[in-house]
Parts: structure tokens; sequence; C-alpha cells
């Protein structure tokens, strides 16, 4: 295999210590947190105290202001600990850059501090249950009365839901404008009227807290504001690049961890008393998967190096998104027949994996929208 370049000693350290993070206090627990349906609030505690959220945020708030790949260390070492539960990618790497690149100063002190030890959970809303990719058609408003917004509306499918103290939510604060009325404001779950709806019952991710979201009503101080009233959907815009590479990251490190798995099954299983690997087939796929798995992993690292140069445009991280999701799900896939009847056993890392691969060609906008801002890139002559 090609010798990855992305990382350097420093961060390889770091790596030892978020996976002996990872065996001691996520594996033990995946299994029971898949049960019930969220995760323990000590862990985010436990992971704040190993400084393992919020790394990328700047040392004044209690981040260490590391570059954006000791974040991909965490993601990566997440995924080949086949946890799908700890929504901390979410929480670090979406909603406190939000917060620190558009919040004031005072927002900032008030919040990522305690961001960074776990005591504050963070999530973000934007999907509603009538607009899905398509976030200029929210429904959710955010009217301005004086010193304050008042919040109306619903959002659903919001993970760290259940768990989250405060919500980055997307609403529109000039329903007139489209998506050039939309905002962010940020919502302390104290607020009255707000509440949280049921934890959602999910194919895959089960102990990954997802709820609905309800605001009725919910006054939230005018200095909640993130950034400028009604330029929401251009902030959004902006960060695109590193949320789609988040999940293009998750997707590679989650397929390299499935064929490592099937590798080792196949050594150790026997079918008409010689090693499943000893089969043509069997190594002929193997070699296939492979090779997809290394094209792509070049491929999203290189993509990660534009990014850490500010030079990742959107289509090109769309890319990553849409090509990662889709040889995640299709490997793990064959992956699992490689496994036989055991594949279809929970108690088989490849079973889990294939159901919480699902939603990756899903979130982070559809790849099917993944195609079309592609093909807008493409210099096509429309009709």
């Amino acid at each position: 295999m090609i010798p990855r370049t992305l990382f350097t000693a420093d961060h390889e350290a770091f790596r030892d210590s978020v996976r002996r993070f990872m065996e001691a206090e996520v594996v033990p627990n995946e299994d029971r947190w898949q049960e019930q349906g969220y995760v323990d609030r000590d862990v985010w505690l436990k992971a704040g105290a190993n400084g393992f959220l919020c790394v990328s945020m700047p040392e004044e708030y209690g981040g260490a202001a590391a570059d954006r790949l000791y974040s991909v260390v965490l993601m990566e070492e997440q995924a080949y600990a086949n946890s799908s539960s700890i929504g901390f990618g979410l929480h670090s790497e979406i909603v406190a850059p939000y917060l620190n690149r558009y919040g004031s100063a005072a927002l900032k002190k008030k919040y990522l501090p305690r961001m960074v030890k776990g005591e504050l959970i963070g999530a973000i809303a934007m999907t509603e249950p009538g607009a899905g990719s398509d976030l200029q058609s929210i429904k959710t408003t955010a009217v301005r009365q004086g010193d304050k917004y008042v919040v109306n509306g619903s959002k659903t499918f919001i993970t760290n839901g259940w768990n989250c103290d405060l919500v980055i939510v997307v609403a529109k604060t000039d329903p007139n404008k489209g998506a050039k009325g939309t905002s962010l404001i940020i919502v302390d779950t104290t607020m009255k009227g707000f509440t949280k709806g049921k934890r959602l019952k999910k194919m895959g991710l089960k102990g990954q807290d997802t709820s609905e979201l309800f605001f009725d009503n919910v006054e939230v101080p005018a200095e909640n504001l993130l950034g400028e009233e009604n330029n929401g959907f251009i902030y959004l815009m902006q960060e695109l690049p590193w949320e789609r590479m988040q999940i293009a990251l998750g997707a590679m490190a989650k397929t390299e961890a499935a064929i490592k798995w099937t590798i080792d099954y196949v050594n150790n299983r026997k079918a008409f008393g010689t090693p499943v690997s000893s089969f043509q087939n069997t190594r002929f796929k193997l070699a296939e998967l492979a090779t997809q798995c290394q094209v792509g992993r070049v491929f999203v690292d290189r993509c990660m190096e534009l990014l850490m140069q500010n030079k990742l445009d959107t289509a090109t991280a769309s890319m990553a998104k849409m090509w990662a999701s889709d040889i995640e799900n299709r490997i793990i896939d064959e992956c699992l027949q490689l496994h036989g009847g055991y594949g279809f056993m929970m108690e088989y890392p490849i079973a889990k994996a294939y159901v919480d691969a699902r939603v990756q060609r899903i979130y982070g906008g559809t790849n099917e929208i993944m195609k079309e801002v592609i093909s807008r890139s493409l210099g096509l002559n429309k009709a």
C-alpha cells in the first residue's frame, strides 16, 4: 500500500493516545449505547479531560489550536474502532467552528471553554420535516423583536439532539428573501419554549442520539446571532468543503477497517476443510476491494491536503464525499458477503458497519445533490 504522507510524528503520537482512549472508554460501551440509543455524558467529560474535544479551537478558550489533521486522526480512530455512537466530530468540527468563526467574543467566552471540557454538548439544527437537502425551503423563523429574536418551528434528524445543551439553529430572519433571508442563531436548550422530541429509531447509528427539536416562541437574546443577519446561507456554504470532507474521511477509514476485518475472517474461517482465503474468488475479490480502497484513499488524502492549504473547492469536496461514501457502501457489502451467514450477525463488526454506512450517502447533502453540485462546475450548457 502507498504510505500516507498527511501526518507528522506528532500526529501519530496523538493517534496512539486516541486509540487507547477508544479501546478503554468507547469500545467496551458501544453495544450498551446501541441498546439505549444514546451515549453516557461522562464519556464527553472524559474526552474533554484528555484533550480530545474541539482540538482546533484557540488556546484562549481551552483548545489546543491544533491543525485539522489532529481532528482527522480523531475521526479515523473512531471509525477504526467501529463506533458510530459518539458525536464528537459534529460537536468539535462543525458546531464549535461556526461559533468560533462567526460568534461574538462574548459568545465564544461563554460557550467554547465548556464545549472543550465536554460540559456542554453542541448540535446544529438544519433539517426540517419538509426540507432535507433543500435548506432554502426551511420554515423555522426567527423574528427580531427589540433586543431578542423569537424562534418558532421544528427540526428533525438532529445529531446530538437528545444530549445537546446548545443548538445552532438555521432560521429564516427574512422569509421574503429565500436563501438570502437565512440566519444562524444559538439557542440554549434551557430557554423557555424549547423542547426535545423523542429519540428517533434508526436503521443504523443506533447509539447516536438523533432527535426532533421544537421551538415555540423561544426568546433568544439578539447577541446570540452568529455573524450578520441574513448571511446564514453564505456561512453554511463556506463551511461545506470541510463538512463533506469529514464524511469522506470517515468513509475511507471505515472501508479500510472492513477490509482488515474481512482478511482476518477469511484467514481463520474454513470451508470444505480449507481456509476461505485459499479460494481464488476470495483472493481476487479482496484484491479488487483493496485496490478500490487505495484509489479512494489517495484521492481523499489529496483533497485533505488541498483543504489544509485553503484550496479545496466545493465541487471537489462533493466529489470526495460522493465517491468515498459510494465505495464505502459497495466495499462493505462485498466484505459482508465474504463473511457468509456470519456477516448477517450483529456480533460481527461487518454487520454493524454495513447498516451504519448507508446514511453516508444521504446526510451532508445526498449523493444526488453532490452530482448536481459537481455538474455545475463542469461548464455544461443549460437548456
